[in-house]
């Protein structure tokens, strides 16, 4: 009897071996039931990155965002806004020049534009990842993620003021998601170094607070109506387009009426630079106040020059880019309104 039994439960274990074997694993099983958990678990396989390379990335997204809006400038003043004359693609079928479709050189210079994006897109992916995958606090995670979908955005406006002909409403519109994505790109680019468990606290009070709110209200004015001079300016981007395409308002008046506000911006940031010392703020922030201001000089005297010579083209790619670095300098000043101690002392 013993020895006709033992073939039976040798039997049993092996059935039983069988059917554990086929069962799902539960991590298999909490994959299914959880799409989102795969997607975490080749998240947590990618290195850790250090603070330092999240830096780094943050930086190089805020220069390529910024750098991005110069090569649209070269485009529009070079006339290169339709050597790709469609979008998605380039030229008819094709998602790259077709020899003789345009003058070459206005093909290489918008299709390299097109190109920037696709680098950008990926410094951002890589900078996404890298919040993500060091588990970074709500705030950042948030920011990071503006930067693709934010880029995906700007070339969907990009493609329809190609199909609409450069219109110049539309390449208003085409610029300014642009000085968005750079604030942004700023402020995540001031606070990437904070130490996510430290207590958030104000380093200026109220009033000041306000009054840096303020000029950036007063730069998004900058901005719009540099964007209207763009509009009834020389340089539409395409030789096709049309005088009576372009704003029919006097470009004089409306470049005056920029310069006052320019110079109403320089005189909030220089009052709101006294009033940081007067209140001894922390030396972090009036670095931040001075460096904004010497920015804002640089970039009116860049627009004085470029008015009274005529508009020349490499002003103009220079006006945009300073653009560019003015909204990114009032950005991280905003931010610093408010930080970490840890991100003080790293930075001093």
């Amino acid at each position: 009897m013993l020895g006709s039994a033992a073939p039976a439960i040798q039997l049993v274990g092996v059935s039983s071996t069988s059917q554990s074997d086929a069962r799902p694993s539960p991590d298999s099983a909490a994959e299914a039931r959880d799409p989102g958990g795969k997607a975490r678990s080749l998240l947590m396989r990618l290195p850790e990155p250090s603070l330092r390379i999240q830096w780094w990335l943050a930086l190089v997204n805020l220069i390529c965002q910024i750098g991005i809006m110069a090569s649209g400038a070269t485009v529009r003043v070079t006339a290169s806004g339709l050597g790709c004359e469609t979008w998605p693609r380039c030229n008819g079928d094709s998602f790259v020049p077709v020899p003789g479709a345009a003058p070459w050189i206005h093909q290489l210079i918008e299709f390299g534009n097109r190109t920037l994006t696709f680098v950008l897109t990926a410094v951002s992916i890589a900078l996404l990842l890298a919040v993500l995958r060091a588990g970074r606090r709500k705030h950042l995670r948030l920011l990071a993620w503006i930067m693709p979908f934010g880029i995906l955005a700007q070339g969907i406006v990009g493609g329809i003021t190609v199909l609409a002909g450069l219109l110049w409403w539309t390449v208003a519109l085409h610029l300014i998601p642009s000085l968005a994505l750079v604030w942004f790109a700023s402020i995540l680019f001031a606070r990437i170094r904070e130490d996510d468990d430290e207590t958030v606290r104000r380093t200026v009070g109220t009033p000041l607070r306000l009054l840096t709110l303020l000029s950036g209200v007063a730069l998004a004015a900058v901005l719009v109506t540099g964007t209207l001079v763009t509009g009834a300016g020389p340089h539409a981007g395409d030789v096709r387009v049309g005088a009576h395409e372009r704003l029919q308002i006097d470009i004089d008046l409306l470049a005056h009426i920029h310069g006052e506000l320019m110079l109403a911006y320089l005189a909030l940031v220089i009052g709101l630079i006294f009033a940081l010392y007067a209140v001894g703020t922390e030396r972090l922030v009036k670095r931040r106040a001075i460096y904004l201001a010497i920015g804002v000089l640089g970039q009116g005297l860049i627009g004085i020059v470029q008015y009274w010579m005529g508009v020349p083209e490499v002003l103009v790619v220079a006006h945009v880019a300073g653009a560019g670095i003015v909204t990114a300098l009032t950005g991280m000043l905003w931010a610093s309104g408010r930080s970490r101690s840890a991100a003080l002392s790293a930075v001093e």
